[in-house]
Formats: structure tokens, C-alpha cells, sequence
């Protein structure tokens, strides 16, 4: 398993892009997939970065692990922030018009378009997500 663990700051976030950048170069991922990943990981630590501790700072760490058969990543955020599960969530309705909408909430409707599985837990003390996303 390849992890990082950073403060939970806009600043790091081309910091967690890079290490999963880098991880899924040695494993020959497909530009595509790795394109949704980078979109997955900015969309969750950018939620993290914001919402997890306000207005305090806290740690958020970003695991990484690959399944060869059929290939995978693995993918999961861990933060000791206020308890929030993402898929709760409704998913905006994409049918109305953009001025229709209410701001914000496509952030979490993204990330789920873009894996193939994603789960939720909060446990002592920290919010868990898991992400899988096949290549």
C-alpha cells in the first residue's frame, strides 16, 4: 500500500495529485483512467481541505493500493474530521437547466460517475472513503 498523510490545506492538493500521479505511471495506467483519478482525488480533498475541520486545520491521508487481476486501484481518503458520509447526498438533477440547479453538489456526483465501486464508513473517530476504480 502507497500512502501520504498531509495537512488538509488547498495548498497540498497538487501534492496528493502528483503522489497518485506517479503511482499509476509505474503501473501503465491508461491516460483516461488516470484522468478520472485525478479528478476523483482533487474533487475529495478539495471537500476534505474545506469542509472536514473548519475552521481548524487537520491531517488527511490518501492511500493507494493495485489489484492485478483484474487491474485496479484502490483508493482510500481517511480524515479525523467532522463525521460526514458524501453518498448520502442526492445527486443533483443533471436534466435542469444550469440556472435551475442549486450551487454546489457536483462535486460528490463526479467522483461516483468516475469509479466503479465507492463506500463510506466512519470509525474511530474518522470518515473512510473507499473508492475502486478498475483499468
Amino acid at each position: 500500500m502507497e500512502k501520504i498523510t498531509v495537512e488538509a490545506v488547498l495548498d497540498n492538493l497538487q501534492t496528493v495529485i502528483d503522489f497518485a500521479t506517479e503511482h499509476l505511471e509505474v503501473r501503465d495506467c491508461p491516460m483516461k483512467i488516470s484522468m478520472q483519478i485525478e479528478l476523483v482525488v482533487e474533487e475529495i480533498f478539495v471537500n476534505i481541505a474545506s469542509y472536514a475541520y473548519h475552521p481548524e486545520i487537520g491531517k488527511a491521508t490518501f492511500c493507494m493500493e493495485f489489484e492485478d487481476a483484474p487491474q485496479a486501484v484502490l483508493m482510500t481518503f481517511i480524515d479525523s474530521g467532522k463525521p460526514y458520509n458524501p453518498l448520502e447526498k442526492i445527486d443533483p438533477d443533471t436534466n435542469l437547466d444550469i440556472a435551475e440547479r442549486e450551487i454546489g453538489g457536483l462535486g460528490i456526483f463526479l467522483v461516483k460517475k468516475n469509479v466503479d465501486e465507492i463506500f463510506y464508513e466512519y470509525a474511530d473517530g474518522k470518515n473512510i472513503l473507499r473508492m475502486k476504480k478498475f483499468f
